[in-house]
């Protein structure tokens, strides 16, 4: 007898003849995910599961981060043709609990003696009998007893529920433009939920945005990086290009011109990455450069789809989003970035894009641009 965790996963069932694929990169990234605790990661029979750890807790909360798991449930494994065992060992799982109960039973080997009602019914007898305080409810108890027939038998009480979505790097790479604010980690999270493997680029002001700041979004990017696995964070330098929009530029549009550029920085990385898209936080009217116009306008310089996943998510929808996924303490941190520099007083809400590039006409953009990527920064995390 043994304690494991039983992996469950959820969509990748849906894949078809595709899903050895699928279910390759989700057993290599539970791996990656306890590599360190000492976790040895098979597949058999449906199941992912993971034992010889060096501390349970830890190894759950890791698992349960990984993209394209659907729950985890502490297990003891037994030898499956002793039943009397396996109903003692069911009932000393659930002496500690309090409440009502029922037993689940899935009986994968068809071999078995005991069909799956019969393993609930004896179960459960045995469990009443020998744990007096618990009640039976079959409708809504308390707590289940899970017993799987599979090569041994598995004892489960415990499920805790998982990230979901599709494996890591099963769809594409996409690069996400990151403030240091709450909504671009939570739209990031939400596409590499689907199995989008994502780098970042930052736009860093020195010296109006601080060395905190820098560290702000690195840290955002770290705890990204619990979700996703290794991320490249590269960091550009944008005060020139901000000084000259500033200077040069009608102050109603300097903020979208601004995003433009930025657009193109992004594509510019994102295509030396092998990225297929670009990710951003915007949401349909929170800012003024975020109305269909405005985001029109930004979207107009790049040749690349750009995914919007919280763009008809409201302020507290994401905030609500960011404290499960734990960025929002850190989004909260009073560091600004380079979006809050030189803000105009009144910004174009209806702009025209005609006027948007009659006013780049004065900027010298190849040169702003090619100064900004000599100058990045990459930082890899995770």
């Amino acid at each position: 007898m043994r304690e494991l965790l039983l992996v469950r996963y959820g969509e990748v069932f849906l894949k078809g003849q595709n899903r050895p694929f699928f279910l390759r990169k989700l057993v290599d990234h539970v791996r990656e995910a306890v590599s360190g605790l000492g976790g040895r990661v098979w597949l058999s029979d449906g199941r992912i599961y993971v034992s010889d750890f060096t501390d349970m807790q830890a190894c759950i909360r890791r698992v349960t981060r990984v993209f394209g798991v659907h729950s985890v449930s502490p297990a003891v494994e037994m030898e499956k043709d002793n039943f009397e065992a396996i109903c003692e060992q069911a009932a000393r799982m659930m002496a500690p609990l309090q409440g009502t109960f029922k037993v689940l039973a899935r009986r994968s080997d068809k071999r078995y003696p005991l069909d799956s009602p019969a393993i609930m019914r004896e179960a459960g007898g045995y469990i009443l009998e020998h744990v007096p305080h618990l009640q039976v409810d079959v409708n809504h108890p308390d707590h289940e007893m899970m017993i799987e027939i599979r090569s041994h038998a598995y004892l489960s009480v415990e499920k805790i529920m998982a990230v979901g979505g599709m494996p890591m790097g099963t769809n594409g790479k996409a690069c996400l433009l990151l403030s240091g604010g709450i909504d671009s980690p939570v739209a990031g999270f939400m596409i590499a939920k689907r199995g989008v493997e994502i780098c970042c680029v930052h736009y860093h002001s020195f010296p109006y945005t601080s060395e905190r700041a820098r560290e702000k979004v690195l840290e955002l990017a770290r705890e990204l990086s619990d979700y996703c696995g290794k991320i490249r964070v590269h960091v550009v330098p944008f005060t020139e290009i901000q000084m000259q929009i500033h200077e040069k530029c009608p102050e109603n549009y300097t903020t979208l011109i601004m995003r433009r550029y930025m657009m193109r920085i992004a594509e510019r990385i994102a295509r030396e990455e092998g990225a297929q898209a670009l990710i951003t936080g915007e949401s349909v009217g929170q800012v003024a450069s975020q109305t269909m116009e405005a985001l029109g306008c930004t979207d107009e310089v790049v040749g690349m789809p750009v995914f919007r996943p919280v763009i008809g998510m409201d302020k507290s929808e994401i905030i609500e989003r960011a404290e499960q996924i734990g960025t929002f303490a850190t989004s909260s941190l009073p560091y600004e970035d380079c979006c809050t520099i030189f803000t105009p007083k009144h910004p174009a809400t209806h702009p025209r894009v005609e006027l948007i590039r009659k006013a780049e006409e004065k900027l010298d953009s190849q040169t702003l641009i090619e100064a900004a990527l000599d100058g990045t920064e990459v930082v890899e995390l995770g």
